[in-house]
């Protein structure tokens, strides 16, 4: 998977305040759902704090990441969890209230290990429960698209050139966030946008259009294991 025009692109308004900004009025779906993901309630701009702080952690991922490490919406998803499991924390000497989705989250967090670290962390047989439970995490929020594992089985591409098309087209949805909002929010893919910023046929994007969305799902989701199995 390349995300070479979003890294560029990070690397080059990480000093300029003005931006910084556009890019984070652009990622707000993006922020919004990590956020939510966290807090397992829908939030608004206009009356959540927690939207306030994520902003805050994926200003502060822009400033700090290194594109050497990996994606940087895996990169941000993670920072804005830390940041918001931080004020968790705090909150809970004031109050005995706080999202359920937290606990679970914290465990997750509490040490930020790269792919090789985590595999040395984890016996195989750990690893394999983890990666069975991502699976079928995945399956649960493709089934927003109506896609299945069997619908992935039957249309994904055999030949390698085919699968980097694939992937290349999941590159410019990665980083056009009006795509992205298209597919993570409004759940279509937009084909007549991606044929255009691709040159590739109408018909082959439709041919391979689940296909396509399950890469961008996993690519900004979750999901450890199966993109250290899958090498995207």
């Amino acid at each position: 998977m390349q995300f070479d025009a979003i890294n560029a692109r990070i690397s080059s308004i990480r000093d300029d305040a003005e931006e910084t900004g556009r890019f984070v009025e652009e990622y707000k779906p993006f922020i919004a759902s990590c956020a939510e993901k966290v807090t397992g309630r829908y939030m608004s701009y206009d009356t959540d704090d927690e939207l306030s702080i994520a902003m805050i952690a994926f200003v502060e991922a822009i400033r700090s990441f290194d594109s050497s490490k990996g994606n940087f919406f895996t990169f941000s998803r993670n920072v804005i969890k830390r940041r918001l499991i931080d004020y968790y924390r705090k909150e809970r000497r004031h109050r005995d209230v706080v999202p359920l989705n937290v606990f679970a989250e914290e465990k997750e967090t509490e040490y930020d290990l790269g792919a090789d670290e985590a595999i040395r962390e984890f016996s195989d047989r750990d690893i394999a429960e983890l990666r069975k439970a991502e699976i079928q995490e995945l399956a649960k929020e493709l089934s927003q698209w109506n896609i299945t594992y069997r619908d992935l089985a039957k249309v994904s591409p055999r030949h390698r050139r085919t699968r980097e098309q694939c992937a290349g087209l999941a590159g410019i949805i990665l980083s056009r966030p009006d795509m992205l909002e298209s597919v993570m929010t409004k759940k279509y893919l937009p084909v007549m946008e991606l044929e255009k910023a691709s040159g590739l046929p109408r018909k082959f994007i439709e041919r391979f259009r689940k296909y396509i969305i399950a890469i961008v799902v996993i690519a900004i989701g979750d999901y450890q294991y199966i993109k250290d199995y899958i090498k995207l």
